[in-house]
């Protein structure tokens, strides 16, 4: 789309010829392709275009694609990326110069800009949006040696092929990686054996990498957090050395960040290994696609256009034509889809092998426990919890999992049980230790004369117990034995052999020398029956999770969760998250809900909403359920929001996605009141 169909005719001046002037106003103008389309970093929907711009000579040789560049807009200086110079505009007003090119490095190569057209157009989002989350901030200092006469790019690290025969242990696993190293684009979703050194899941992705890698094409992984990640770091460096790969993080520092990001733009590596924003590495000849534990929460993007890694490397592996593997101890029932689909082969252990890695699992909430202890049921921490704990504390290190971090991190009211709220904010209350006050977890202020808003009672209780205060329980029943927290901001990443009781919070676990002796997974009830769609699914994978730490059964050992009878702790206790994941799939087939269909959401205020579904006119085949009036919180608190739920399928997807961008572009151009639309959101349902 060029700037002829923007309706801001005033905010350009200069020439309107369809072919530029060698002058202009006494500014001499490129000789060649003197006309800019630029991308304005704006979230403005109505301005998701491309604005044509005259080139100056003087900047003729700077203003190369994918450079970052400054103009002259509505009166305002504003950033964006050239995207290409081309020979005349069709524009028919007046055009303006290119005031500035900030930097000569075009650090937005044409694949991203693909790319982010088609996560726009998935998301019902705007390119800018897109590009700020794939393009690293500019660090001038960075660019010093890259701008220099002499620089001449440094040849990525040869690396030489590695053995996979790792992948021996899983069904169609030897198929996979020798189409990898023939250089071909294989595409798997794999359900990772635990407890094995020889074969742990860094060491399977770690060599996926450097395989892809050593037949000169490039490879991305993205795991879910830090902790993740320096394993995967580890697990590389063991193989080709930290020269041989680069890492992007948000966690990095803003030069470390930028830095590495030049040197995959650059060609000096072959491998990018991070979190979320490794997905929009700048890699040339694209080979490898790489995501571990696909469900993590932490691979959602919590800004527009809130893309999940997962569909970002979806889009880059059918774009580039390049490999993928999807792998994690669980299955989400989005990668199920890609399975049931054949978009992705399946890779998993045959049940002879399962039962030799896996730790022996042990349900308090079973009739034969229940009739043994008939306690179990309502106690925290049941008898066969603790007797398992003290025999294992004899071999090693016991995993104790708890929901919430903190110390208690909920309250409720004492009469009608409903969740205690601060009366400025809405935000949770919660107490941060045992002689701690007790204040909102989101504005901080302190509670003072609290009432109930539903029934007016001014007395609460406790509903949870957060780390801290189990850690602290746990002391006083294991007298002699230490106590180690993981949770929050204090999150270790491993511990040593030595006997001990380590809690922490899902996906804070750290990891044992030489695994754990048992894990106590506490709070499974309240994990499974949370108000959520996904509430089964994202327990089986945290429970899974921190089994996969725990010694296998030949070593001896054991899992105790305190968890009544499910789907879900049927398929911890068999170690069956892939029948699991199709069982849910099908399920949500049959009820029209996603993954099998996609869904959007439509919030803001009740009159917005319903005036934008009335501007929208969406095709026959699109379910709407709303709008209902959803809570609010933080800054949006005094506000009464309302919610519309889409649901459509993949086949119409591109045509609602399509006319939900322009209906918003036509919303903001007409100054309509904005809603936000959110595309696939795993939190909605």
């Amino acid at each position: 789309m060029t700037a002829q169909e923007s309706p801001q005719t005033d905010l350009f001046e200069g020439i309107s010829d369809l072919k530029a002037p060698q002058t202009l106003g006494g500014r001499e103008v490129a000789s060649q392709y003197p006309v800019a389309q630029v991308v304005l970093e704006s979230d403005v929907p109505h301005l998701d275009r491309l604005f044509d711009y005259l080139v100056p000579a003087d900047l003729d040789e700077l203003a190369q694609p994918g450079t970052r560049v400054r103009v002259k807009f509505g009166g305002q200086r504003m950033s964006g990326y050239l995207r290409n110079r081309v020979e005349t505009s069709g524009y028919a007003g007046n055009l303006k110069f290119l005031e500035q090119v900030v930097s000569p490095i075009p650090v937005v190569p044409p694949e991203t800009f693909e790319l982010g057209d088609l996560l726009a157009a998935r998301c019902a989002s705007v390119l800018s949006n897109v590009l700020r989350l794939a393009v690293v901030p500019r660090i001038a200092s960075v660019e010093k040696p890259y701008l220099a006469a002499d620089y001449q790019p440094q040849p990525p690290a040869r690396l030489e092929p590695v053995d996979l025969n790792v992948f021996e242990f899983y069904e169609g696993g030897m198929n996979f990686a020798q189409a990898l190293t023939a250089g071909q684009a294989p595409r798997a979703v794999m359900t990772v054996l635990p407890g094995s050194a020889r074969s742990s899941w860094e060491d399977i992705l770690a060599r996926s990498l450097v395989a892809a890698a050593a037949t000169g094409r490039s490879a991305i992984a993205v795991v879910p957090d830090y902790k993740d990640l320096a394993r995967l770091e580890k697990a590389l460096d063991r193989l080709v050395g930290a020269e041989a790969y680069a890492t992007l993080t948000g966690h990095q520092k803003p030069a470390d960040r930028y830095r590495s990001y030049l040197r995959a733009l650059y060609g000096e590596v072959r491998i990018v290994v991070g979190t979320r924003s490794a997905a929009y590495a700048p890699v040339e000849n694209l080979g490898l696609v790489v995501c571990w534990d696909d469900g993590d929460s932490n691979l959602v993007e919590q800004r527009s256009p809130y893309c999940h890694v997962r569909d970002v490397l979806l889009l880059r592996a059918s774009q580039t034509g390049a490999a993928a593997l999807f792998a994690g101890f669980a299955m989400s029932s989005e990668a199920a889809r890609l399975v049931k689909t054949r978009w992705a082969t399946y890779l998993g252990a045959p049940r002879q092998l399962l039962r030799e890695h896996t730790p022996h699992v042990l349900s308090t909430g079973d009739d034969l426990q229940l009739a043994r202890d008939p306690l179990a049921a309502v106690a925290r921490i049941p008898h066969l919890a603790f007797s398992e704990a003290r025999k294992a504390l004899a071999r090693g290190p016991v995993l104790v999992q708890v929901s919430r971090a903190g110390y208690v991190p909920t309250f409720a009211c004492s009469r009608c049980r409903m969740p205690a709220r601060c009366t400025t904010c809405r935000g949770p209350l919660r107490q941060q230790g045992a002689n701690g006050v007790i204040s909102c977890g989101w504005c901080g202020r302190l509670v003072h004369d609290w009432h109930c808003t539903e029934c007016g009672f001014d007395r609460w209780r406790t509903t949870s117990a957060g780390a801290l205060r189990t850690a602290e329980e746990l002391g006083r029943a294991f007298p002699n034995v230490p106590v180690v927290s993981s949770s929050g901001e204090h999150i270790l990443t491993d511990v040593g052999p030595e006997p001990a009781l380590v809690v922490a919070t899902p996906g804070a676990e750290p990891v044992a020398e030489g695994g754990y002796a048992a894990a106590l997974l506490l709070d499974a009830d309240s994990m499974i029956q949370r108000d959520s769609l996904r509430a089964p699914e994202t327990a089986l994978r945290k429970w899974l999770n921190a089994a996969a730490l725990v010694r296998p059964r030949t070593a001896g050992g054991t899992v105790v969760i305190t968890a009544g009878q499910s789907m879900a702790l049927e398929a911890l206790i068999r170690w069956d998250p892939t029948r699991f994941a199709l069982w849910e799939l099908e399920e949500r087939a049959e009820l029209s809900l996603p993954p099998a269909v996609r869904t959007a959401s439509i919030t803001g205020t009740e009159q917005a909403v319903l005036a934008f579904l009335e501007l929208a006119q969406l095709p026959e085949s699109v379910t709407v359920r709303g709008p209902i009036e959803v809570e609010s919180f933080g800054e949006q608190a005094e506000q009464e929001l309302s919610r519309a739920l889409l649901f459509f399928s993949y086949a119409s997807a591109a045509e609602v996605t399509s006319q939900l961008r322009a209906t918003r572009a036509s919303s903001a151009a007409l100054r309509l009141e904005s809603v936000n639309i959110r595309c696939d959101g795993l939190d909605i349902l």
